[in-house]
Parts: C-alpha cells; structure tokens; sequence
C-alpha cells in the first residue's frame, strides 16, 4: 500500500471533480442554514432531506423567524422526516440563539454548539467547519463507515474504544485548510462510493492505502453489534371520530414515539367502544356509523406496529366540544403536525380494504 499521508488531499482532489456541489444548504453556506441541513441528515439520506429543507427554510428564512413560530407549525413542516425530538430541539436550540445577541447569535467553537438541545460533537463539528471554515472533525455515519474500513477498526462501530479511536482518526485525517470543502467530501465519499452495500472501490481516491480493501474485507466493516433475532411486534387501536369535514384529533406525549404530534386518539384494544367515546366527549347518540377497518403494519427502526383503525362518524359535533390542549377538532388540511401513520388514518379515503402486512417506510 501507499503511504498514508496525503488522505485530505487526495479525498479533496476527487470532491473537486465529482463531489456534490449543489445541495440547496451550500447555497448560501450560512450557520442557520447548515445548522438546520445537519439536524435533518441525522440518520436520514441527502436527498430525502432536501425537499423538506427547501420547505422549511421557504417558511422560516431565519433563526428568528423559527424561534417565534408555532410549534404546531414546525412540527407540521417535519411531518412524514420522521424522529421527532429533532425538531423540537430544533425549535428550542432556535429560541436560544435568537436570544443571544445579534453579533454572536451563532457560537463558532464545537462547545458552544454542544450546549444546545439536538447538537452532538458530530453535528456541532459539521457547522463549525462549514459555516465558519474553522478546523472541526465531523464522525456521521458515512465518515465513521469510511475511516472504519480505511484502518480495519475493529470492534463494534458502537462500542466506546471503536468511538474513541474513530474520532482520533477523524481528528487526525481534519485538514488545516479548504475544511468545509473537506467535510462535505469525506461526507460524499462515504454516501457515493464507499457506500454501506456494494462500495465501489475503483472509484475511491484512497483505495490503495485502505486496509480492508486491501485484504478483501470492505463487507465486514465496520462491525456492528449483533441484531436481536425478532423484531418487537406492538397493537395499537386508533379511532378515527369524524363530524362532517372535521376530525377529532389527540396531541400525543411530548415523550415517546410521535411526541408532541397530532393523531386520532389511541385507546387499549380491550376498551370498549361505549366507554371510551365519552371521555373523548363523544354522544353516543350522535354515532352514525362506526366501521372497523383493516389493520395495517408500520414499521420503526427497533418494533413493528400494527394499526387498528375504527372509523366513529357522528350526525353532528357534540353539544360540548372538548377543544383543548389535548384534543381538538381539525380540518384534515389543517397544518398540523402529524406522523405519517395519523396522516394515513385520517386521509380521505379510508384504508378499510388494506393488509395486514402493509408496511412503510
């Protein structure tokens, strides 16, 4: 192999020829905008990420402008990314540092970024190196797949000795110039050529000097921890209770899966319906027609969920209606914050001839 000591430069070389150079967070690169790009590519690919970035940053052009907003409407304009706690933090870390003054809004140091909710090191590194050029390592999961074969680091890519010399790499490998050109190329190589399935070696400028290419290795790293053999498998019935063009809708816990998003009120599979409809304020007199659709499968990232939709239409609105901070009655064109399940539920045409095996992205 060769000797190792031009990794940046020749990483830099190939970006400059076939990096991807129009990403809408490049331009212009500023700390709002590459902040808010890196907390949407937290476990999510560039090119899902982009029209929603586009759509976001079209709403709140700003930090100020997302500090002050509803938090129903940010949760709206994340609906369908997915992880949730990000745009909450999102949200929060916006309030802080439109708090700040207006000469130091955005903090130029990985510290000051890490004090904020939803900003890791690798997060924080990304900013600082793009939107100020200031020397700062980044270790996303391209970066970590990329140096983890590049050295045959072994462990599992979670273990704390596997982080620690990953980043030790990382730091090592950090040019002292061109650093926001070399973070998005080291991103791009990993995401492009030394992809997770099917790297494509040839193409890679640091072929020659990577020590699990060199011995035929490049699908065995970096290691992972060993998956559970069965994937949890949960029931949840939701009942979808409408009155006209409007449906009742439920804010979840801000902790737990959909945190903090509208859905149509979840309830225990054994409630029966008589019981449960009047703590929703629900007449029963008022229900018309009440149809149990066909479950359908969504998956997570750790379970499986299967849906239980029961579709409650009523003549009318209840004599009382109970809108509040938990329960309200929306248009289904309200912006809202929904996950893509809830949206599904409440969609015009009602999933009542779906399988079981039904699965989403």
């Amino acid at each position: 192999m060769a000797k190792d000591d031009d990794f940046a430069g020749r990483v830099l070389a190939w970006w400059d020829v076939h990096g991807r150079k129009d990403l809408p967070w490049q331009h212009p690169r500023t700390p709002y905008r590459v902040w808010v790009s890196e907390v949407m590519l937290q476990q999510t690919r560039a090119n899902t990420v982009v029209p929603y970035f586009e759509r976001f940053v079209a709403a709140f052009p700003t930090v100020h402008d997302l500090a002050s907003a509803d938090p129903d409407r940010v949760l709206h304009l994340w609906s369908g990314l997915g992880y949730y706690a990000r745009a909450r933090n999102l949200h929060e870390a916006a309030r802080r540092l439109a708090a700040r003054p207006a000469t130091d809004a955005f903090p130029r140091e990985v510290a000051g970024w890490m004090e904020l909710p939803g900003v890791g090191r690798s997060t924080a590194g990304a900013v600082v190196a793009q939107a100020f050029g200031e020397r700062a390592s980044i270790l996303d999961a391209n970066v970590r797949r990329v140096l983890a074969r590049h050295h045959r680091v072994e462990g599992s890519v979670a273990s704390s000795s596997a982080q620690t010399e990953l980043w030790r790499l990382a730091e090592h490998h950090t040019p002292t110039q061109r650093v926001a050109d070399y973070t998005q190329a080291i991103m791009d190589l990993g995401a492009t050529v030394c992809r997770s399935a099917k790297p494509i070696c040839d193409a890679c400028p640091v072929q020659d000097t990577c020590a699990a290419h060199a011995t035929g290795e490049e699908a065995q790293f970096p290691h992972r921890s060993p998956r559970k053999s069965a994937r949890r498998l949960e029931r949840r019935r939701f009942f979808v209770i409408t009155a006209g063009d409007l449906v009742l809708l439920e804010k979840r816990p801000a902790n737990g899966v959909w945190g903090g998003l509208w859905s149509p009120p979840e309830r225990r599979e054994d409630e029966p319906l008589d019981e449960c409809l009047p703590r929703l304020g629900v007449e029963l007199a008022t229900v018309a027609e009440t149809t149990h659709a066909a479950p359908f499968r969504h998956g997570f990232s750790h379970y499986d969920l299967d849906v239980l939709p029961v579709y409650v239409h009523l003549t009318r609105l209840p004599a009382e209606v109970r809108d509040g901070a938990s329960l309200r009655w929306a248009r289904r064109d309200d912006a809202l914050g929904l996950s893509a399940v809830a949206a599904k539920l409440i969609a015009p045409t009602e999933p009542t001839q779906r399988s079981l095996l039904e699965t989403d992205p």
